[in-house]
């Protein structure tokens, strides 16, 4: 049995994309996140739940330094992308950024064609050296967001000319398009109607093939319908982390249970 145990350690080990190590995160003298441990798995979706105000997006934004775009904010501890230390001075956010995608509560698709869209990433990364190879990346960014085929025939047309929930995997395509290693979401369902939050939500599911998808959401059916680990914010605390299922139907703290059954919230 502790050889299993070992052997299942060690597995673990190996599978870990993003390691955050006693972060402590400020906003001038408020203290939004206290002392976070916690290991994201590549290939799986790990969904963020909690109360409003809980400090899950706060967390979230750690991740690819999002952060950093706020003066007042100021972030301590360890926080590593396959083992490398990601607030290291030698990293540069906008390279960051290309390896962790993100995509917003809102969609936020910018106003330009949709082919321009999914292409502007590729451009500044340089990830293509001819029109051919652009043509690609849209196109392959396009397939995996599942929205080639609706838009195909009209990719001069602007972005923001797509319904809301079009515009959601949009702007998922346009994460992609540079190949991260992560995808980021905030809330991104909680602006759309329930057919395009299905068709989000099933595309998340497909993408979690190539990338670790994070997904903050504060709907706790959209977590267990998505999500492989969840992890549960109250007040600032990572309260407790472990396999969704555990989670919903057997928290080990009585604040997860008090969350997961509406008496707080």
């Amino acid at each position: 049995m502790n050889d299993m145990r070992i052997s299942e350690r060690l597995l673990d080990t190996n599978e870990i994309k993003i390691a955050a190590s006693k972060v402590q995160v400020f906003y001038g003298d408020n203290h939004a996140i206290k002392d976070v441990n916690v290991e994201i798995r590549d290939k799986t979706v790990t969904a963020f739940i909690g109360p409003s105000g809980c400090g899950k997006s706060t967390f979230l934004r750690c991740l690819n330094r999002m952060n950093d775009t706020i003066p007042s904010c100021r972030v301590e501890g360890l926080i590593t992308l396959d083992g490398e230390d990601i607030y290291d001075p030698k990293v540069d956010p906008v390279q960051l950024r290309a390896r962790v995608g993100m995509v917003f509560q809102k969609p936020n698709p910018f106003p330009k064609s949709i082919y321009d869209n999914i292409a502007y990433g590729p451009r500044i990364h340089g990830l293509a050296r001819n029109k051919a190879e652009l043509d690609e990346i849209v196109e392959k960014s396009l397939r995996r967001a599942a929205l080639w085929d609706e838009v195909k025939d009209r990719l001069s047309a602007t972005g923001t000319g797509l319904s809301g929930g079009q515009q959601q995997r949009l702007c998922i395509a346009r994460a992609v398009a540079t190949e991260p290693e992560v995808l980021l979401m905030d809330e991104p369902c909680s602006a759309l109607d329930p057919i395009a939050t299905a068709q989000v939500e099933e595309l998340i599911d497909e993408l979690r093939a190539q990338f670790s998808v994070i997904i903050v959401t504060h709907s706790m059916q959209q977590a267990a319908r998505v999500s492989q680990r969840t992890a549960f914010f109250h007040l600032g605390n990572l309260v407790e982390y472990g396999e969704t299922g555990q989670i919903f139907t057997n928290p080990e703290d009585p604040r997860t249970e008090s969350y997961i059954t509406g008496r707080i919230g």
